[in-house]
């Protein structure tokens, strides 16, 4: 009888809110696309400012902006492409620190070191075209394709199993820690406290039903119950941390000067780019100039390319389990791979610096928030994943809306992808 009720626990703790067939309302589509945006933003945004200082860009922040929405642009369109013609499943496309170590390698090289005067923003005008020309020269510098479409990965499986997959997942997943870690402590009180709320909401919450007023034709005006704890832990934690900086700032209770602790917590960072930055900006191919290409440039990428779809091939599984389908097929993982070649193709077309893979911290969110929704005939149902899909590219096209996002408080986002990234 006792291993009865704990069958039963347990199988109430796997039950999912909704599953890949389910289409949940268009408003709370929206809502679950803007915590997939927001549980991807650590990664998302950390990659083109670890760039920015291989690219120059350290002190130009209005440019930083214009790299962000760049890579925003092309992860929604790669995400919509993965969704539609891919896996098929609710996964989501977005930049891979797996080829960012290589990218930062070739960009120390004595050729691409960055001029001494890049390092004084007093000496920086980046309206210069000498300026112009420095980390421009070096985003055109920075075989995915072939391997997908070729069905290579699936003769590949034979020798990609869980004892593969599972480390590489992990130390993937792990190798975040630098970046969290670093992020993190400018301020770990807000960061503690986000991770505090993401597990208390996630994991202590998750059953408790919140109600809100709704309104039916058959029923008139009545109230329904939401858990909106379980579906929505990392939008809250994340909201309600931002709302805390955003206070502590508007009464001074956080430092004004960048030399001190904790300042990097202030919501009014890096003000003037969001005057500078234009309302609308379309990413477009080649707006960094022509991509050239080097034989030490694809040597040194294909290592990270080979990790990148071994952690794929394992998100893949992982995804199909969390969303209750049956495992991938190997046409499938193929095409998968070969969608992401492509996906790599266009951010190196666009010039996001950066290739593109599926998020492993975002199949995490699956797990904790239960919601697994997916259905390719309706662009209005591929909104859980927009961020993933639509309007992540709407949001990339317009410059002004991602000015905001180097101005976000470093301390928070961080600590969420790292909880999501390891909760596989």
């Amino acid at each position: 009888q006792h291993g009865n009720v704990d069958s039963s626990v347990e199988e109430d703790n796997n039950k999912l809110a909704y599953c890949v067939t389910d289409v949940p309302p268009w408003y709370l589509c929206i809502i679950l696309g803007i915590q997939h945006c927001l549980t991807a933003f650590g990664g998302l945004i950390a990659i083109p400012l670890i760039l920015s200082q291989g690219l120059c860009l350290q002190h130009d922040g209005l440019t930083q902006s214009h790299l962000i929405s760049t890579i925003f642009f092309v992860s929604g369109v790669c995400t919509l492409l993965q969704v539609s013609f891919g896996i098929r499943l609710p996964i989501l496309q977005g930049g891979t620190f797996t080829l960012l170590a290589p990218s930062m390698a070739m960009l120390s090289m004595p050729e691409w070191t960055c001029p001494t005067w890049t390092q004084n923003a007093s000496l920086v005008n980046t309206s210069s075209t000498e300026y112009i020309e420095v980390w421009q020269s070096r985003m055109r510098a920075v075989s995915k394709f072939f391997v997908g479409f070729s069905g290579l990965i699936g003769l590949f499986m034979r020798f990609i199993g869980p004892l593969t997959i599972a480390p590489t997942i992990s130390l993937i997943g792990l190798s975040l820690f630098d970046s969290a870690g670093t992020s993190a402590g400018n301020h770990w009180g807000i960061s503690s406290m986000t991770t505090a709320l993401i597990i208390l909401f996630s994991q202590y919450l998750r059953h408790i039903a919140v109600p809100f007023p709704s309104y039916r034709k058959d029923k008139k005006l009545h109230t329904t119950r939401v858990h909106v704890f379980q579906i929505l832990p990392v939008l809250l934690g994340s909201s309600i941390s931002w709302l805390t900086c955003y206070i502590l700032t508007k009464y001074n209770a956080l430092p004004s000067d960048p030399s001190e602790y904790g300042y990097l917590a202030r919501t009014d960072l890096k003000g003037d780019v969001i005057g500078q930055a234009p309302w609308i900006s379309f990413p477009y191919p080649g707006q960094w100039g022509m991509p050239t290409v080097s034989v030490a440039g694809v040597v040194g990428i294909l290592a990270g390319v080979i990790s990148s779809m071994i952690e794929s091939v394992g998100d893949y599984h992982a995804c199909a389990r969390l969303s209750g389908a049956p495992p991938p097929p190997k046409h499938a993982i193929n095409r998968g791979i070969g969608i992401e070649g492509l996906g790599c193709l266009l951010a190196g077309a666009w010039g996001t610096g950066n290739g593109t893979t599926s998020y492993s911290e975002n199949v995490g969110a699956l797990g904790i928030t239960k919601v697994n929704c997916h259905l390719p005939s309706s662009w209005l149902h591929y909104l859980p994943f927009c961020p993933p899909n639509v309007p992540r590219s709407l949001e990339g096209s317009g410059a002004d809306i991602n000015a905001l996002e180097p101005k976000q408080p470093l301390p928070y986002p961080q600590p969420a992808s790292m909880i999501l990234a390891v909760s596989l």
